[in-house]
């Protein structure tokens, strides 16, 4: 067929194969957030389904021929064409060297693992969820193998969230952030500045809090039109399109900055999202590049600017309407306890300065249950060992430990470190946005426009047209370097404890 015949027939492409994506992440966010608890099963089966016909969709001869026709056209294709093309080639011959059938029953056995998570985590049974764990290591080593018989296994995981990221970059990044930040962490905790957190002790009703919720998505400027949000037991983003974004949180009345900083969080992933070009929706560059550059959004705004003395003050008006409790705390009183630090035991509600020991510690147990060094049965007493040494904390139960999170029930492995880094990335971001805004300025005046928009120019539009490496770079204007990272979090941190 003629070129511009075979661009028609990508693009028809590209949507059917949104399609089947947008109708298996609206079952998947219906299970997760109102689903009857009994439905599992069956939404299992609809997924199986679904999982089918997108596999045999994205293999089959013909679009294989159809994309074969684009490659060798290549040098007549503008750069968004060549790179879905390069990327719809890739995911045919990855996705081919698993069989179908295995492909399916893995839809199916990460939709069964959810549910059960969600009871045992709710019900303290590790038991029930531990042989999920080691079916989903399993399956994922044979995927692996299939793909890249060549690579580790565990470095296939990374780099199907992060291109290019292996276990010799994170062990070194690791390594790096626990000599600069580790004493500093001793520092703060031995600090005689801590901050009074007796008033953030108190009864906030959920009511009051979905309030506030709608309320940080307006000061964030998410368009309502377009993004809504749910309620789930571990909070979670999901972005169908630029034109149709989910945002969740989980409400503690006993916790308001829980939830506070998920939405903030959420909204950043959210954001992301909707900022990629509108060209690019319902193609395979419509999406945020990787993981780590997705979190570099979602943390950017939950703690370089949720987290910043500007914003606090910014909402200190609204949440001291929202909860009388608060009156009288003055914002520089609340700045200090929204950034307390001390070791802990939930990663979702980690200070910025101890987060990234949670992530080590999940590095690590993957680390060791894909080199088959511990199954499934040691994992709980192996967190529980790595939490007292990396966070001097004890676990008291396994709700509050080793099911914590969500992700491994979704067979989310190689996951995690993409949180640190995307802290990193953030801090560096920060550094070259406030050459030429005043990021602060703007905040306290309640105008994000000017971080949206600088973030939009150089991060959100471009979705997946470049590899995370090459996006980061062009947003830097040079190479990615942790020093940026370890600086924020030591200016700010002896700011906060006047050490």
């Amino acid at each position: 067929m003629e070129l511009q015949q075979a661009l028609s027939a990508l693009d028809l492409l590209q949507r059917k194969m949104a399609a089947y994506h947008h109708a298996m992440g609206l079952i998947y966010f219906d299970g997760v957030t109102v689903a009857p608890a009994g439905t599992a099963q069956n939404r299992g089966e609809t997924l199986a389904i679904l999982s089918e016909e997108s596999y045999k969709l994205t293999t089959c001869q013909e679009t294989e021929e159809l994309l074969n026709q684009l490659w060798e056209a290549q040098d007549e294709l503008d750069e968004a064409h060549r790179r879905m093309v390069f990327l719809m080639r890739k995911s045919l011959v990855e996705m081919r060297k698993i069989p179908m059938e295995e492909f399916v029953a893995y839809q199916r056995l990460v939709n069964e693992a959810e549910n059960v998570w969600h009871k045992a985590k709710a019900e303290n049974d590790y038991p029930a969820f531990a042989p999920y764990i080691d079916q989903i290591v399993a399956a994922n080593k044979r995927f692996a193998a299939y793909i890249h018989p060549e690579m580790d296994a565990y470095e296939h995981c990374l780099d199907s969230y992060e291109e290019g990221l292996t276990r010799a970059t994170c062990d070194a990044f690791f390594a790096s952030l626990r000599e600069s930040l580790v004493p500093l962490i001793q520092a703060v905790c031995a600090s005689k500045n801590q901050p009074d957190l007796s008033f953030m002790r108190f009864h906030a009703p959920i009511e009051k809090q979905r309030q506030l919720s709608d309320y940080l998505m307006q000061v964030l400027g998410m368009d309502r039109n377009h993004c809504m949000i749910a309620e789930t037991e571990h909070p979670f983003t999901t972005g169908f399109t630029k034109y149709d974004c989910r945002i969740t949180t989980h409400y503690h009345e006993d916790n308001l900055l829980s939830s506070l900083y998920s939405v903030v969080h959420e909204g950043g992933h959210g954001m992301y999202d909707m900022g990629v070009k509108d060209e690019f929706a319902y193609t395979c560059l419509g999406g945020g590049v990787s993981m780590a550059v997705h979190e570099s959004q979602s943390r950017f705004f939950e703690n370089i600017i949720g987290r910043s003395r500007a914003f606090v003050s910014l909402i200190a008006p609204e949440l001291r309407k929202l909860f009388p409790e608060l009156q009288g705390i003055d914002d520089e009183m609340l700045y200090k306890a929204f950034n307390e630090s001390h070791p802990s035991l939930i990663r979702t509600e980690a200070d910025e300065l101890t987060y990234c020991q949670h992530i080590m510690v999940r590095y690590e147990l993957e680390k060791a249950l894909f080199d088959g060094k511990i199954t499934s049965k040691e994992l709980p007493q192996e967190w529980n060992r790595l939490y007292k040494e990396y966070l001097g904390v004890d676990v008291p139960d396994d709700t509050r430990g080793v099911l914590q999170d969500t992700h491994w029930s979704g067979g989310m492995f190689g996951y995690f470190p993409s949180y640190a880094l995307g802290s990193a990335y953030g801090a560096q971001l920060l550094r070259k946005m406030q050459e030429t805004i005043d990021v602060y300025g703007s905040v306290e005046k309640g105008d994000l426009g000017p971080v949206r928009k600088w973030l939009e120019e150089n991060i959100w539009q471009h979705g997946c047209l470049y590899t995370p490496g090459v996006l980061m770079e062009k947003a830097f204007q040079g190479k990615f370097d942790a020093a940026y990272y370890v600086a924020y979090l030591k200016e700010k941190f002896t700011d906060l404890y006047s050490l």
